[in-house]
């Protein structure tokens, strides 16, 4: 259900259509929680017929519309809602750790071209995420700065502090497993593989 909120959080900036949103999605919840443009159509319908959303059609062309959407009181209750509940965490599946485990029955060039890749994949998240800071910190960022241009002067530090705490845990969670696999690199020629 993350995605229900994630979709409410930007619409509470401002309505969008799908389109528009599923762009602002991809260049900044994404990085938090992915979904694909399959997956939020659908939940802008659902979330729009349990009356979190009013939708409404839109010109778009000479001859055609787009659905826009503007989140409802009731949206906005719900969305507080779920920000207020604790969190179940759900069970681990991380097939990364999993394969680690069971290294013995690779062959050392597998086992290092995963490490590596693992290496690789953090490497670019860690950058991206970095620039969301940058961009946080340098007012570069054009869905924050709408959500500040409406928030009350006393929310804004916290909203920007908010924002840039959550990229610096993603950050640190890259940082972490850059150096488990590297050490997994060691670990393979300690033991000659």
């Amino acid at each position: 259900m993350s995605l229900r909120y994630a979709l409410l959080a930007l619409l509470a900036v401002e309505p969008m259509t799908g389109y528009d949103l599923s762009k602002r999605f991809q260049s900044s919840v994404a990085h938090v929680w992915h979904a694909p443009d399959s997956q939020i159509y659908p939940e802008l319908k659902r979330m729009e017929k349990d009356g979190l959303l009013q939708g409404r059609d839109v010109a778009w062309g000479s001859r055609g519309t787009k659905r826009e959407y503007h989140i409802t009181a009731v949206g906005i209750e719900d969305f507080r809602s779920w920000m207020n509940e604790t969190l179940s965490y759900p069970p681990e599946r991380d097939p990364v750790h999993l394969k680690a485990a069971y290294f013995e029955w690779a062959e050392p060039d597998s086992a290092r071209a995963q490490l590596l890749a693992h290496i690789e994949n953090f490497t670019a998240r860690r950058e991206d995420w970095q620039e969301k800071v940058d961009e946080i910190l340098g007012d570069n960022n054009d869905i924050l700065a709408k959500r500040l241009a409406q928030a009350p002067e006393e929310d804004r530090e916290s909203i920007r502090a908010f924002k840039k705490f959550t990229y610096d845990g993603l950050i640190a969670r890259a940082e972490q497993e850059i150096a488990w696999a590297e050490s997994g690199l060691v670990l393979l020629d300690q033991l000659g593989r």
